[in-house]
C-alpha cells in the first residue's frame, strides 16, 4: 500500500501535470469527475448521504478525521452540514515538498465530492480560503437559496460543475 505521504505528493504531481497541459483546468475537471464516479474508494460517501443525509456526512467525515488525523470541526444544523478544516494534513504535506505545490491542489476535494453530494440533492459551497493555507470551510445545504446566500460570504467559492452564482 502506498503511504499517505507519497500518495498526496503523487496527486500533487498529477494535478500539476494536468494543470500545465494544453487542456489546463478542463483536464483537472475531467479527472475529478472521473474519480467521483461510483467506485470502491468513494462509494462510502454516497451511501452515507443516501441513508442519513447530514448525519451521514458527519459520520463519513468523522471517520476521515480519525483516519487522516485531520484538525477539523464539524457541525449539523437543520439547514446545513458544515466542516471547518483547521489544518489539512494533505495540503500540509504538499507545502512541505521540494517539488512545488500545484495551486489547484485544494480543488480536488470539491472536485470529486461535489458530484456525489449534488446527486443526493444537496448544494455544496466551498470556501477554499487560499491554495497555500491548509484550511478550508465547506457547507452542504438542503436549500439552494441558502447555499447561494452563504456562497456570497465565501472568500473563494469553487464550484466546478454548477455555479450557484456568478462571481
Amino acid at each position: 500500500m502506498l503511504p499517505s505521504d507519497h500518495f498526496v505528493r503523487m496527486y500533487n504531481e498529477l494535478f500539476k501535470m494536468l494543470a500545465e497541459s494544453e487542456h489546463s483546468q478542463e483536464g483537472l475537471k475531467k479527472y475529478w469527475m472521473w474519480i467521483s464516479r461510483p467506485n470502491d474508494s468513494n462509494q462510502g460517501l454516497g451511501s452515507y448521504i443516501k441513508v442519513n443525509g447530514f448525519q451521514g456526512m458527519f459520520e463519513y467525515w468523522d471517520h476521515i478525521k480519525f483516519e487522516e488525523n485531520c484538525d477539523m470541526d464539524m457541525n449539523i444544523t437543520d439547514e446545513y452540514f458544515e466542516l471547518k478544516m483547521h489544518k489539512c494534513p494533505s495540503l500540509s504535506k504538499n507545502l512541505d515538498n521540494d517539488a512545488g505545490l500545484c495551486l489547484q491542489y485544494c480543488e480536488h476535494c470539491a472536485g470529486w465530492i461535489h458530484p456525489i453530494i449534488r446527486k443526493h440533492g444537496f448544494f455544496p459551497v466551498y470556501d477554499i480560503i487560499s491554495p497555500t493555507e491548509p484550511r478550508c470551510h465547506f457547507r452542504a445545504y438542503k436549500d439552494r437559496e441558502l447555499a447561494v446566500a452563504f456562497s456570497l460570504q465565501a472568500r473563494k467559492l469553487w464550484d466546478p460543475y454548477d455555479d450557484l452564482i456568478n462571481v
